[in-house]
């Protein structure tokens, strides 16, 4: 299938079409919006049904075939936020807390995008790894961890004020911000990041998946597999809305900023596919790896970075991740990481 194919068939899923709609409908002022309860049930859902789909296909892998995926996953999660750190300290003008948070967001993963790239995958008949859930739930966390810890020993080399000491500033600049708890102790950091909503379900649903098996699974298929396809549409309808609204802060991040969530993306899919055809994966599961590094959360690490890094700015950090890095790997990402991988195999 060519580039051009590939972008066609794409646009074309319900999933991208529900998403297109959600941003036409807030330009023509619409009042299309789903209620809070209805768009957290949906998060929930979705999240929850990605990890017991995963923790099946664990249940029937073998940990040789599940060991190098995870590593190179564990690689990427750990890595990622290090040169993403780097490069923006040394490119931009951005705080240690700023590039740090925005570090953690595109080290981390985008779920969502995970069940785009796979919805894409599906419709295609694409092959692809079944465990690929577990990788997501494996590059999810230590992203943010190494972040957060990045600005804490940069506070502590005296190149930045102590993590979350700005809240003075802030209140002082903001009044109604409301501050979260003091992240003094490091171990309660990790432990808000590990008992957030995303990876509690997560881990939740492999674990159920894993112990319950295919037969077990079966008896909730109707539910969790059969209207999957169906709550992304409705989630991405949505987050179109939601994205929209935020399109509106693109100015405060500046060109450079706004390079960087584009150029990044591209750069780390093809680590990750280069990686994925180094220790042997499947062509379809290149694309959900390559996919996976490419992407940037705007669930899990905006809660961590929110709690451990007051400071930071949520205009820079939410604007590229959801402005402009979602939108762009779901319109123009997902065909031309294919089409990558179809080339380097």
């Amino acid at each position: 299938m060519s580039i051009a194919e590939l972008a066609t068939a794409n646009l074309l899923s319900p999933a991208i079409l529900c998403f297109a709609l959600g941003i036409f409908a807030y330009f023509l002022r619409s009042d299309l919006k789903l209620p809070d309860a209805v768009a957290s049930f949906l998060s929930i859902y979705l999240m929850l049904a990605i990890g017991m789909k995963g923790g099946v296909a664990l249940a029937e892998s073998s940990i040789k075939e599940v060991a190098g995926p995870i590593l190179v996953a564990l690689a990427l999660g750990c890595a990622i936020p290090l040169w993403c750190y780097a490069i923006l300290r040394r490119t931009t003008k951005l705080s240690v807390a700023d590039a740090a948070a925005l570090a953690a967001h595109y080290g981390s993963v985008s779920a969502v995008t995970y069940a785009a790239v796979t919805a894409l995958l599906d419709s295609q008949k694409v092959f692809y790894e079944g465990f690929m859930p577990a990788v997501l739930a494996t590059m999810e966390i230590p992203a943010i961890v190494i972040a957060i810890g990045l600005a804490r020993v940069a506070a502590l080399a005296g190149d930045a004020q102590p993590v979350g000491q700005g809240s003075l500033a802030l209140r002082r600049s903001r009044p109604d911000f409301a501050l979260p708890p003091s992240p003094s102790n490091p171990s309660r950091v990790l432990s808000e990041v590990l008992s957030s909503k995303s990876i509690v379900l997560l881990a939740g649903g492999m674990i159920i998946g894993l112990l319950a098996g295919p037969q077990g699974v079966t008896k909730v298929k109707p539910l969790f597999v059969d209207l999957f396809q169906g709550a992304l549409c409705l989630f991405l309808l949505d987050l179109g809305r939601v994205t929209a609204e935020r399109m509106g802060d693109f100015r405060s991040v500046g060109a450079r900023l706004a390079a960087f969530a584009v150029a990044l993306p591209v750069l780390h899919a093809v680590i990750g596919i280069a990686f994925a055809r180094a220790i042997g994966m499947s062509e379809g599961g290149a694309i959900v790896m390559g996919t996976l590094a490419a992407s940037a959360s705007y669930i899990a690490a905006p809660a961590a970075v929110r709690m451990a890094l007051p400071e930071a700015n949520p205009g820079y950090y939410l604007t590229c991740s959801l402005a402009i890095t979602f939108p762009f790997n779901i319109i123009v990402g997902l065909p031309l990481y294919a089409a990558m991988a179809r080339w380097i195999y």
